[in-house]
């Protein structure tokens, strides 16, 4: 039996990601959840072009959530353009955190 798992902004409703959690799907790494291209459930997050840089995971851009009414929720999550070939699992995913005000996840199984 799978694990699943619903992503949504809360202040507007957006769902930002839904699908299985595991390699292929929605990947829990660090706190936080990568999310494959198929399971993306927005086209408003859009990348703010402020980098980032980790010792070991290299180097990414944070991703605002851009919103129809003009509204945009800065910083939400990121993606690793240049990444570690050992944390293949996350290259080029869009990611957020596990646990954040501004996000509302629900996991069922």
């Amino acid at each position: 039996m799978s694990r699943h798992v619903r992503i949504t902004h809360r202040a507007s409703g957006e769902v930002i990601a839904e699908g299985p959690i595991g390699l292929f799907g929605i990947m829990p790494f660090e706190g936080n959840y990568y999310i494959a291209r198929k399971y993306l459930r927005t086209s408003r997050l859009k990348p703010n072009w402020v980098p980032g840089l980790c010792i070991y995971k290299f180097l990414y851009v944070w991703l605002d959530l851009r919103l129809p009414d003009g509204t945009r929720e800065p910083s939400i999550g990121w993606l690793y353009w240049l990444p570690n070939p050992l944390f293949f699992f996350i290259a080029f995913r869009p990611a957020v955190p596990q646990s954040s005000p501004a996000l509302s996840v629900l996991e069922t199984a």
